[in-house]
Formats: C-alpha cells, sequence, structure tokens
C-alpha cells in the first residue's frame, strides 16, 4: 500500500464518521488557534513598543529635577524645578560624549485657531531640542538661535495639532492663539506616535524657550521641566550617567550624605523592562494555549483506539489478503496525521481572524508572522503523529490470529459450503480450524 492509496482509505474512512472525526479535529482547532493568536498579540506589543523607543531618539538621555515634599508627602519627580539653563549649558560644556544639552520647560494650555479650540501641551525649547530627539520637520522650518534670543512669537506645531485646529490644512504663515497670545506658524512636524505614557507625541506646540519663560509661563517659575542630552553612542551612555549626577550634585552645593535633587534616566530602560515583561507575558500565554494542543492530540489517541477495536474486522481481513504490519500502522498513522493537519489549518485561520478581530474591536497591535503559522501546523502534525503511533503500533503488533476475520469457503458442486469460522479472537483457541492456530495449539 502506498501513501497515496493509504491517504485516500483514511479520507473515506474520515468521512464515515463525520461528526466523530470534526470533535476530534476541534481541540487541535482551539490550540492551534489560541497559539496563533496570542503569539501575533504577543508580537504586535512588542513591535509598539520597540517602535516607541525608535520615536525617543537613539543615545537618549533626560535629566529630571527631583520630588517636592508638601506636608510630609512626598511629591513626584519634576515638582521641585531644581535645573537651570545654566546647569543644562555646564552639561554640555564639560561632560565628554554629550553632544546636545537641551533644556524644555512645558505646561497644558488652550490653543486657539479661528473658531477651533484645543487642549495641548505647549513646550518652550532651543533649536537643537529636535536634533536630540532625531524629529524631522514635516513642512517649513524650525525656528532660530537669533529668534530664540529675540523671544519671537513663532510656533511649530505637531501633527495633532494640525489636524484638530486646521482639519490637516495647516497653511505655514497661520496664526493660533495660546491663551491671549498670538504665535505665527513657521513649521509642522512629522509624525512620532504615542510615547512610553500613552500620551501622543504630536499633540504638542513647541515654542521658543525665551518666549515661552517670558510670554507664556510667566512668573510661575525659573526651573526647566527637564534636559535632554544626546550622547555620541550608547557606550558613553552609563560614564555620561555618572558624570552628569557629580557635575549636578557639586552645582547644586549638595553635601554627601545629602540625596539627589534630580534624576538622570534614561528612557529606552524604562521601555525594555516593559518589553521584556510583555516578551515574558506572551511566553507565558503561548505556553497556556499549548496544553490544547496537548489535549487534542490526546483525543486523537483516544479516538484512534476506538476506532482499532472498532475496525477489527476490517484489518484482519486486509491481513487475510496479504496486508503487512507496516501497512496497518501507516494506515493509521495517516489518518491521525489526517486529522492534525485539517485541524491546523483550520485552527491557524481561526487564529489569524482572532487576531484581526483583537485589533480591529480593541484597537490593539497585533502582528501575524508566517513562520508563527507553519510552526503552530507543523506542530499539530508532530502531535497528530506522536498521538496516533501508540494505536497504530498497538494494531500492527497484534499477532494474526488474533484478528478477528470471517472466511466462507467456496462450495463444491452438489456439496453444500461449510459454516465460516471466526478467529479465537472470538471463539477459543480449540475451536478455531485456521492453519496458523492449529500450528500453536501443536
Amino acid at each position: 500500500m502506498n501513501v497515496t492509496e493509504g491517504l485516500r482509505a483514511a479520507l473515506r474512512a474520515l468521512r464515515a464518521n463525520r461528526m466523530r472525526s470534526a470533535l476530534t479535529v476541534l481541540g487541535i482547532v482551539v490550540g492551534v488557534a489560541a497559539v496563533v493568536c496570542m503569539v501575533a498579540v504577543g508580537a504586535g506589543a512588542q513591535a509598539q513598543i520597540t517602535e516607541t523607543i525608535r520615536t525617543l531618539g537613539a543615545n537618549l538621555l533626560i535629566v529630571v529635577p527631583g520630588a517636592q515634599d508638601s506636608g510630609g508627602a512626598r511629591l513626584s519627580a519634576g515638582t521641585r524645578h531644581t535645573l537651570t539653563e545654566e546647569d543644562a549649558g555646564a552639561i554640555g560644556r564639560a561632560v565628554p560624549g554629550v553632544q546636545i544639552s537641551s533644556p524644555l520647560v512645558s505646561r497644558n494650555a488652550q490653543v486657539i485657531a479661528g473658531n477651533q479650540n484645543w487642549a495641548t501641551l505647549v513646550a518652550g525649547i532651543k533649536p537643537d531640542y529636535l536634533l536630540a530627539r532625531e524629529w524631522p520637520i514635516a513642512r517649513g522650518r524650525m525656528f532660530t538661535a537669533g529668534e530664540v534670543g529675540a523671544g519671537a512669537k513663532v510656533a511649530v506645531i505637531g501633527s495633532m495639532i494640525a489636524e484638530q485646529l486646521f482639519s490637516g490644512h495647516v497653511r505655514l504663515g497661520d496664526v493660533l492663539r495660546i491663551g491671549s497670545i498670538p504665535f505665527t506658524i513657521i513649521g509642522e512636524l512629522d509624525t512620532k506616535g504615542q510615547a512610553g505614557s500613552g500620551r501622543s507625541q504630536d499633540d504638542v506646540v513647541f515654542i521658543p524657550l525665551s518666549t515661552a519663560q517670558s510670554r507664556v509661563l510667566g512668573s510661575e517659575r525659573d526651573g526647566l521641566d527637564f534636559i535632554a542630552l544626546k550622547l555620541a553612542d550608547a557606550a558613553t551612555i552609563e560614564p555620561a550617567k555618572r558624570r552628569v549626577t557629580a557635575l549636578l550634585r557639586e552645582r547644586h552645593h549638595l553635601r554627601q550624605e545629602a540625596a539627589d535633587d534630580f534624576s538622570v534616566q534614561n528612557p529606552a530602560d524604562v521601555l525594555s523592562a516593559r518589553q521584556g515583561a510583555m516578551r515574558t507575558f506572551a511566553l507565558l500565554l503561548t505556553a497556556v494555549a499549548s496544553v490544547s494542543l496537548v489535549v487534542g492530540g490526546i483525543s486523537i489517541m483516544n479516538i484512534m483506539l476506538v476506532s482499532v477495536t472498532e475496525r477489527t474486522r476490517e484489518i484482519g481481513l486486509c491481513m487475510a489478503v496479504g496486508a503487512r504490519r507496516r501497512d496497518i500502522r501507516r494506515q493509521f498513522l495517516i489518518e491521525a496525521m489526517a486529522l492534525a493537519l485539517m485541524g491546523g489549518f483550520v485552527g491557524a485561520l481561526a487564529g489569524c481572524a482572532a487576531a484581526a478581530f483583537i485589533a480591529w474591536y480593541a484597537n490593539w497591535p497585533v502582528l501575524i508572522n508566517w513562520w508563527t503559522v507553519v510552526l503552530a501546523s507543523g506542530f499539530a502534525s508532530f502531535i497528530g503523529i506522536g498521538f496516533g503511533v501508540y494505536p497504530a503500533h498497538s494494531i500492527a503488533t497484534r499477532p494474526h490470529g488474533r484478528v478477528a476475520f470471517r472466511v466462507a469457503r467456496p462450495s463444491a458442486v452438489g456439496r453444500a459450503a461449510p459454516a465460516p469460522f471466526t478467529c479465537h479472537a472470538l471463539a477459543p483457541p480449540a475451536a478455531c480450524p485456521c492453519r496458523r492456530c492449529a500450528r500453536r495449539e501443536a
């Protein structure tokens, strides 16, 4: 019996018990679908975090002011306003490997254009801040150092501001008001996407630092929100953190036992830790989903064992007409593998559909890789082979005399045919007239 004949016979046997075959395949379908869906969701989350890390800018450090104490309660970082422009300049001059040291101040404000208004983040920066963040300008230009020194009322807006206030059709030279102060739009930033906090980085209006301090923030404070440091390469990040810490402690006249009134942070570290946690969570979900594949394999083994019992006569007739043990073994292996392959194919389609539904309904990023589908389907085939070996081996290794078959001898002319006999699977060996049993009894 070749493989083609075995496959044809296996499909006939499966069609003869459609409901049982469908219920058997269901375990594999659920397992493969769960694996494909969970891996797609986990890969999508990791891809989103990787993209967020990329949009932050490479080799970036953030120096944040310390926390303020209020009534015995310690507030969040950045509430003390201990950083100044002089600190930013000193870091750029004294710390090796720092290419850009750019200060930033910000506040939430209402911006107005025509009859449209929007609450957003207004940030005062210097021109080199966009270089530190590797943030290109889609249209227009960045304000110059001369405009920063003169306190010019010019603004560079994010893509979300252009969409909300100008319906995506902003023109250079248009005017928007921050509070009651008019600013001329001279540039529109390229799209950055969400930050690690979940807020869109494109929901921002950049204005010159001096303008923000003198006109928007007024006399509220002189301190900075943070200082962005652009380093030459990744190898200088840790030495630069130590040098920046030592320099600022010296400038702030902190005693040796005193705690820092600032912190130097690497944004990529936080997101990398989150990425590692998401990877571990995705592996955990995949491992749990893989249990369904094992359960499906056990159901295949059980059904094949039942099939062996039900098809004893068929197997006996096959062996009586010359079928060998390996033919019987191959037949049952093909049937088990056909069940697993059908379950793997349907499960892969169901998993892709479930991942697409999650992406549409929950607005969750998913990433379906072709290797995931192939690996899950291949593992389903392996499950089919692994759990089909025992039923196939158990029937193929039974002695021929234990297989039930009926033989009707042709009748001679004028004589009635003798009654058919049954092998000792249904009758005692002594009552079995076949030659094999007679030899064994002898």
